[in-house]
């Protein structure tokens, strides 16, 4: 009986429900479809963390066996793993595996080993004998079964075309649901070799290089080969009727190869967009270093998710897109070659991933203005005025994966923090952090980012990610300036969007000056709220802008020249600064308004005109800088008001 009739037959037998599962994908220039994707791919699986009983050992290599059948949810076969305990010597392993496999058998040193499949996901084998510390040892596990729909990812039977099409997704602890595995991040598998067995007429997408293709009866063995260390969740493979092609990147006299597995309905599609990953390509490994895979490959396999991921040397896409494949490739660097050590560092992966796609835009690959990008990715940031970079909540996927914080803020950070350190120190550094012999193919934590970038730059960054990283909220300003001859003075005052995160954010701020067809620019290190500038301009100023190049996460400040704040004749606004009301007094007054530092109407009163001294009361207004803007006689005028 062939591997497929005896799977056909188990099928029946068992009578599972086959379930297929469709998605909803809205795109718009913030790209929630990559954030989307990733996000709904871990959910339903956040409790499904590592047990700590698979902390007593370090995985060396897997050996994988595996039938699948794209027509069917189903998976069964074998996986290998060479292992050395550590710590201490052990008589007894334990694998992450979903209780809705089945095994079949255990087997060590070529005989049955004893085994319990216990009801909280675990696979407990105990050795005839003790295994001493340090002694390389493997253990092969036997199992069939459909595994479990979580929801969304893990192992996921589909159809595309009216094709089927089987692909698996572990991010972030989906690993066990279809496989033997240490579920979590703590433990890279050294590598591997993977064997899948499939009908005659679809291909297998995987991690490494494809070593050769097995003809059976009727059934193909595709034979992929990785090594470099991996991550549990970056193990994947895919298999339908896909077309194969390939493009490549040169390098000198070498190449790269792009190995392309995609649906033939869509390959022309496809083979256009490709080839504009070799620029991407090029393009961080300039910024950043050579490809960590270089050995062997980097790829697409097409599935049917709203968006991508970074399986290691072959991505996951759905659609040929500039963004989508830049964001993944960028994955190879961050996320694969150094992965975070914790998801409470997720921002390690996706914020470095969201930021390459944006320096493809600024080295003029793509089609999305630079400025844009910057623009865009600061609006979103700021479009709520709570939460940090670091992830406070590893107990939820929609935190770990929050598109306006593990992604766009923290790619904002990264850019910010280029700005404040310069582009030599900032490159350099990243290099470093990515090279470091400690850290490449291992698990990094934002504490060795930190320190690359000090020791490149020079200088402390405690304050900058205590602020920017650990830290939550933006600041946002109101810059007032007035000139005299040839000296502007330039006063800045910063409101934080949540005081009791970070009251008060240092940075040095670029200021355009123009007037009469000329323009300069001038950076001001702000240190502490109300500082006041000056800088000397041979030209007459009629407007300024505030960070003309968008390198700060900074709110659009409310920008008023002196002569704006000066009071009109026979008018007054007393007490300055004030506490719970403000006393006005003029002449054809309609109406006051409390405006904050973000530009947001606070408290509006109506005046009466031929009234002389009228009082505006301030009730429950916080404490900080504002403006008080004077409707009058047809104009209005603006006066600086601090509220203590």
């Amino acid at each position: 009986m062939h591997t497929w009739q005896r799977l056909q037959l188990v099928l029946l037998l068992s009578l599972f429900p086959l379930v297929s599962f469709a998605q909803q994908v809205q795109v718009n220039p913030l790209r929630p479809d990559i954030v989307e994707m990733e996000r709904k791919a871990a959910s339903a699986k956040m409790t499904a963390v590592s047990s700590e009983l698979t902390d007593a050992y370090d995985l060396k290599y897997n050996r994988f066996r595996w039938a699948v059948d794209p027509a069917v949810k189903y998976i069964t076969g074998s996986v290998t793993s060479y292992f050395e305990p550590v710590g201490a010597n052990m008589d007894t392993l334990y694998f992450d595996l979903s209780d809705s496999l089945t095994v079949d058998s255990v087997h060590y040193h070529g005989n049955a080993a004893s085994f319990v499949h216990l009801s909280g996901e675990l696979l407990r084998i105990v050795f005839p004998a003790t295994i001493t510390l340090g002694t390389l040892d493997s253990v092969s596990v036997w199992y069939h079964g459909a595994p479990v729909g979580t929801g969304f990812g893990s192992f996921i039977q589909d159809q595309h075309d009216s094709i089927p099409i089987i692909w698996t997704l572990s991010e972030p602890y989906g690993g066990k649901d279809w496989m033997p595995c240490k579920n979590g991040i703590t433990d890279k598998i050294d590598s591997l070799d993977m064997y899948v067995t499939t009908p005659a007429g679809n291909k297998v997408a995987g991690n490494g290089v494809l070593v050769e293709v097995i003809p059976g009866m009727g059934e193909n063995t595709y034979h992929w080969r990785h090594r470099y260390p991996i991550a549990t969740y970056l193990i994947a493979f895919a298999v339908t009727n896909y077309v194969e092609y390939s493009n490549y990147v040169p390098f000198g006299g070498d190449t790269l190869e792009i190995l392309n597995y995609v649906f033939p309905e869509d390959s022309a599609h496809f083979a256009y967009y490709t080839p504009e990953m070799i620029g991407a390509v090029q393009l961080y490994d300039s910024l950043f270093g050579i490809y960590p895979f270089q050995d062997e490959k980097y790829g697409h396999a097409q599935f049917g998710w709203g968006g991508g991921m970074e399986h290691q040397t072959m991505s996951f896409v759905i659609n040929p897109d500039f963004e989508l494949g830049a964001h993944e490739l960028a994955h190879q660097w961050f996320g694969d070659k150094v992965t975070c050590g914790s998801w409470q560092d997720i921002w390690l992966n996706e914020s470095w991933a969201t930021y390459c796609s944006g320096l493809c835009y600024e080295f003029g690959l793509g089609t999305l203005p630079w400025m844009d990008f910057k623009r865009f990715r600061r609006d979103f940031a700021i479009s709520a005025p709570d939460g940090s970079v670091w992830c406070d909540d590893t107990t939820s996927v929609n935190r770990i994966f929050n598109g306006r914080l593990s992604y766009t803020k923290g790619a904002m950070v990264l850019h910010q923090l280029r700005w404040l350190i310069g582009d030599s120190a900032f490159f350099q550094g990243v290099r470093n952090y990515l090279s470091d012999p400690v850290l490449a193919y291992d698990f990094v934590r934002t504490d060795d980012f930190q320190q690359h970038l000090e020791a490149s730059s020079g200088r402390s960054l405690n304050s900058y990610f205590s602020d920017w990283v650990y830290g939550q909220g933006y600041p946002t300003y109101t810059v007032v300036w007035s000139q005299s001859g040839n000296t502007v003075s330039v006063e800045f005052s910063q409101t934080a969007s949540m005081p009791g995160s970070v009251p008060f954010f240092a940075l040095p701020i670029p200021i355009r000056l123009d007037g009469n067809g000329q323009s300069v620019t001038v950076v001001f290190d702000n240190t502490s709220n109300g500082q006041i500038f000056t800088a000397n301009v041979p030209f007459s100023v009629d407007s300024i802008v505030f960070d003309p190049e968008i390198w700060l996460l900074a709110n659009q400040s409310v920008i008023a020249a002196n002569d704006e704040m000066e009071l009109a004749a026979g008018m007054e606004v007393f007490p300055n600064p004030t506490n719970g009301f403000v006393n006005i007094r003029g002449q054809g007054m309609k109406s006051a308004t409390l405006i904050d530092l973000a530009g947001r109407s606070i408290l509006k009163t109506d005046l009466h005109a031929g009234v002389g001294t009228q009082r505006m009361d301030l009730p429950l207004v916080p404490a900080g800088i504002y403006l008080l803007r004077i409707e009058s006689a047809g104009k209005q005028q603006t006066f600086k008001l601090r509220i203590d």
